[in-house]
């Protein structure tokens, strides 16, 4: 708050204003007058689980609980509750009070009317709501596994450096962040952890198979930004180092993580995981993509992105390239 009034984003007394607003409880019976609970706390479903059972005991009957977890069904959360109806999924995406984007996740059991209830809330919030299926990684997440996931191949392969991969990203995909930095932004661990919880809940797909290199980073505490170091230094004094430039590796690097996006994106409108505009919308929202991704196949050509996708899967015999059947009809 203190750094957003000294940018002029809000006034002081706006910043004071919302400090006062905030209120520490000790426990979870601190809650029991509310209308609306939202969880963010570590992604642990038994821990998750448990805390909502117990706050079930002390909140009333009409208030809405929900669930800011970024990968773990919103339907197996709210599956032990006593009255899991009234059980949403509300994800923000980090940092929380200058995104955007808010995923909206009835679950299986929630009450109908809840998801555009939460919508119509969070749009009163002045966020950027969009309401997705309840599937393994939402809209974001689920689509976004390849801009860490490939790049990480490619650097496993000794194809090209992370900084390498980044530039090519940011220059010719016009990313503000490449795949590397925005992992150690976010969090190795965290990353890894994502991706394993999705890996897992798609039964073992081979398309969000984790890397073993984010795994080794993970075990040996490399979380990135939080810990100092990651995939790049950042103990005071370190000097960044330089990506050796290559036009043709470059290309290569964006059309095969560009590729592998949009695949994602035309498999999530099949699902019908949400509806065009919002699959649009939560990837510029939610993770800054500079352009959606369905109109960047368009772009670009989807007979174009299909022919990469279709000689990755030539070369490596893998189930990971395999394309989504709606995109060869694109």
């Amino acid at each position: 708050l203190q750094k957003l009034a000294e940018k002029g984003k809000i006034s002081q007394e706006k910043a004071a204003e919302i400090r006062n607003n905030i209120v520490k409880g000790e426990a979870l019976q601190d809650l029991k007058d509310s209308n609306l609970v939202i969880e963010a706390i570590i992604e642990n479903k038994d821990i998750k689980t448990t805390v909502f059972t117990e706050l079930e005991t002390y909140v009333s009957e009409d208030c809405i609980i929900g669930s800011n977890t970024s990968s773990i069904s919103i339907t197996s959360l709210g599956a032990e509750l006593k009255k899991p109806e009234r059980f949403i999924g509300i994800h923000f995406f980090n940092p929380a009070p200058l995104m955007p984007l808010v995923e909206v996740i009835p679950s299986l059991l929630t009450e109908k009317t809840l998801a555009e209830k939460i919508y119509n809330l969070m749009k009163e919030w002045g966020k950027t709501p969009v309401i997705a299926k309840d599937i393994p990684g939402f809209i974001v997440n689920r689509i976004a596994r390849p801009y860490y996931g490939e790049a990480l191949r490619i650097v496993e392969e000794n194809m090209a450096t992370p900084e390498q991969v980044d530039e090519a990203m940011k220059t010719l995909g016009n990313f503000k962040m490449g795949p590397f930095e925005l992992m150690d932004l976010i969090g190795v661990d965290v990353n890894f952890a994502v991706t394993t919880t999705v890996y897992k809940d798609y039964f073992y797909d081979p398309k969000y198979k984790p890397s073993l290199l984010q795994q080794r980073m993970s075990e040996a505490k490399l979380h990135g930004r939080k810990t100092g170091k990651g995939f790049y230094d950042y103990s005071e004094g370190a000097v960044k180092p330089e990506a050796q430039k290559d036009d043709a590796l470059y290309q290569q690097i964006f059309l095969r993580i560009i590729s592998m996006l949009i695949n994602e994106a035309v498999e999530a409108k099949r699902l019908g995981v949400a509806n065009d505009e919002d699959i649009e919308l939560a990837m510029q929202k939610g993770v800054n993509y500079p352009k959606g991704l369905l109109g960047w196949g368009k772009e670009i050509g989807y007979s174009k992105i299909s022919e990469t996708l279709q000689n990755l899967y030539n070369e490596y015999q893998e189930e990971r390239y395999r394309q989504s059947p709606l995109l060869r009809k694109m």
